[in-house]
């Protein structure tokens, strides 16, 4: 299925339109024969209808995926939901290097009418509000196509948010803050910026009514995290380390976090990232379950519980420095996400 041809982008109606679901007795013959024709060995799940097309969500050599088809029968594309350890390295790199501060929505395996073959990845700036951007990559994992911001652009405004007072060290971002004569800057007085954190009243409130003081042994420390977010960290009553996540453009509770102790690690994350280290030597430094507000929507529903987790490598050669890999679970422990920097100054740096 996965063959290596010349890649050439065609306008495909990927995006989301009304379907309705249908019988597989509603659907033409000529539509049946096509998908028999194109796929030896498959099993069709449920079959959708949109305006001038019909859709065979289906199962094929053990892979879930969707055809597409005109009216009069002719097949137009497929595409699989793929994961992202399954990618190219090449393509995982491209995301990691060039897009710090956001996640990976969904990634398609797409097969086209014409031969061509490639890997469409949805990605979006974390936070609350912003749009999906479009990376299209080759078989092999080398961009072709994007409608998403400027990589430079991204770093400069990732590095600016999360160093405020830094210089530059790293040569990809020199020039960022070199002027356009190439001369020196000019010596700035180390004077230490105090950053307003970005809570308000109504915040307060909430989180006082969430949390009273009551059951809060230490905290909270208010803090800006990326992208719209601002942070309660605190210690309840019984110890245990807590968040509580607000958008500061609603004044919006979104979700609140619990720090597990490492007898209560989640049994499938844990086995996972025994097999990807396999070999390696590493440390879980961190695993923190996210639970979205009640009354919190996204696309209006209310978004499942997710975990996010911090392992440690030594790097050789460098002493105690460490490596750290940042990534994100679903609710039943598989792995869904992959993050490039830290997602707050209180983080694990």
């Amino acid at each position: 299925m996965k063959k290596v041809v010349l890649f050439l982008l065609i306008a495909l109606p990927l995006l989301s339109v009304a379907q309705n679901k249908i019988k597989e007795t509603q659907v033409p013959r000529s539509v049946l024969n096509s998908l028999d024709k194109k796929y030896d060995s498959y099993k069709v799940k449920t079959w959708y209808q949109s305006p001038g097309q019909y859709i065979a969500e289906f199962v094929y050599d053990g892979q879930k995926g969707r055809a597409y088809f005109t009216h009069n029968g002719d097949w137009q594309y497929s595409s699989f939901p793929t994961r992202q350890e399954d990618c190219p390295t090449a393509m995982n790199r491209y995301f990691v290097d060039n897009y710090p501060g956001y996640r990976i929505r969904s990634i398609d395996y797409v097969e086209q009418m014409d031969g061509d073959v490639y890997y469409r990845m949805m990605i979006v700036k974390t936070g609350v509000g912003y749009s999906d951007n479009e990376l299209i990559f080759d078989p092999r994992g080398r961009l072709q196509k994007s409608n998403a911001p400027d990589p430079d652009a991204v770093k400069r405004e990732y590095y600016t948010l999360n160093n405020p007072d830094s210089d530059v060290d790293d040569d990809r971002l020199r020039n960022l803050k070199s002027n356009k004569g190439g001369k020196r800057p000019s010596p700035v007085e180390d004077v230490p910026e105090m950053v307003a954190i970005d809570t308000t009243n109504a915040i307060t409130a909430n989180f006082n009514k969430i949390c009273p003081p009551s059951k809060v042994v230490e905290g909270p420390e208010w803090v800006n995290r990326n992208y719209g977010m601002v942070v309660a960290y605190y210690i309840n009553r019984q110890g245990v380390e807590m968040e509580e996540v607000y958008d500061v453009a609603t004044e919006s509770h979104i979700m609140s976090g619990k720090v597990l102790d490492k007898d209560h690690y989640t049994a499938a994350i844990v086995k996972y990232i025994a097999e990807k280290f396999k070999g390696e030597k590493y440390k879980i430094e961190r695993m923190i379950v996210y639970t979205y507000d009640s009354k919190w929507r996204v696309d209006g529903k209310k978004p499942k519980p997710y975990t996010y987790v911090v392992v440690s490598q030594k790097v050789k050669g460098l002493g105690n420095k460490l490596k750290y890999t940042r990534m994100e679970f679903d609710a039943s422990g598989a792995f869904t996400n992959l993050l490039t920097q830290p997602i707050d100054k209180n983080d694990i740096q």
